[in-house]
């Protein structure tokens, strides 16, 4: 599931392209048809995110509302003058269409039209997001303070901290040496507030570049990344191999419907 840096990347790509003109929106795969029609030939006056969630605002009034899931993608090509718009490819959910550049949505969770009553219930149930300016880090932490639950869960409930998946997760924790299986409530004011600092700073390195980078220089060698043409990590994805701090074992393990991996040397 992509983590809330790439949202943000793609409001401001949707800016860049979109915003301020009017833009053409269909549904080739029919299932958002009817509410394409409604924001169809209005201009786009910008986007926004909140957490995994982004947000299309129309002139008038409606917004677009968009949740990518684990499957959800868009795709861009440009628009040529005088040819026809390339034939939508797979189940295209929405395709919108401005004067130099087209999108098509593939596969999102969500995709609906909404108002701002609406958009404001949607993002009242989420806790800050650490890429946005008005984010407040003491919310998340009055949840954090006094549950029961490990740390590795509460980072990845999006009511807690919106836009933290389970790369940003696993990483932030061995930076700061906690374990996943930590409560909450074992967490001190002083630790969260250096994880905190150092997971806006991760999250705009993501942001600027496009990938998460969580490994210091100073450990960036050895063990290639989990992936090709992945940024090395410290231990997501890394289960069996040497740690690259200390060269102990990477575990991991299913916390909540999701596999989180740690160093138990490392992180206590």
């Amino acid at each position: 599931m992509p983590e809330g840096h790439t949202l943000h990347r793609l409001a401001r790509l949707h800016q860049r392209r979109f915003a301020g003109a009017p833009v053409a929106v269909s549904s080739p795969q029919g299932r958002f048809a009817s509410a394409a029609a409604v924001v169809d030939g209005q201009v786009l006056t910008g986007a926004s995110v909140w957490g995994k969630h982004l947000f299309h605002h129309y002139a008038d009034g409606p917004i677009v509302h968009v949740h990518l899931g684990l499957y959800g993608t868009f795709t861009e090509w440009p628009v040529t003058d005088g040819a026809a718009l390339p034939e939508a490819v797979g189940q295209v959910r929405m395709r919108m269409v401005g004067a130099e550049y087209g999108t098509d949505l593939r596969g999102p969770t969500v995709c609906e039209v909404v108002d701002e009553a609406r958009m404001s219930d949607v993002v009242a149930k989420l806790g800050p997001d650490p890429l946005r300016s008005d984010a407040d880090p003491s919310w998340a932490w009055a949840r954090i303070a006094k549950s029961r639950r490990p740390i590795g869960a509460l980072l990845m409930d999006q009511t807690v901290i919106a836009g933290v998946g389970n790369v940003y997760r696993s990483e932030l924790l061995f930076r700061h040496g906690i374990d996943p299986f930590r409560p909450g409530r074992d967490v001190s004011e002083s630790e969260f507030d250096a994880a905190w600092t150092d997971l806006v700073a991760l999250m705009k390195v993501g942001l600027r570049r496009g990938k998460i980078i969580a490994v210091r220089p100073e450990h960036d060698h050895g063990a290639p990344s989990y992936a090709p043409g992945r940024p090395r990590t410290y231990v997501y994805r890394r289960a069996g191999e040497p740690c690259r701090v200390n060269g102990g074992p990477i575990r991991t393990t299913v916390l909540e419907g999701r596999n989180v991996f740690w160093c138990p040397t490392c992180q206590t």
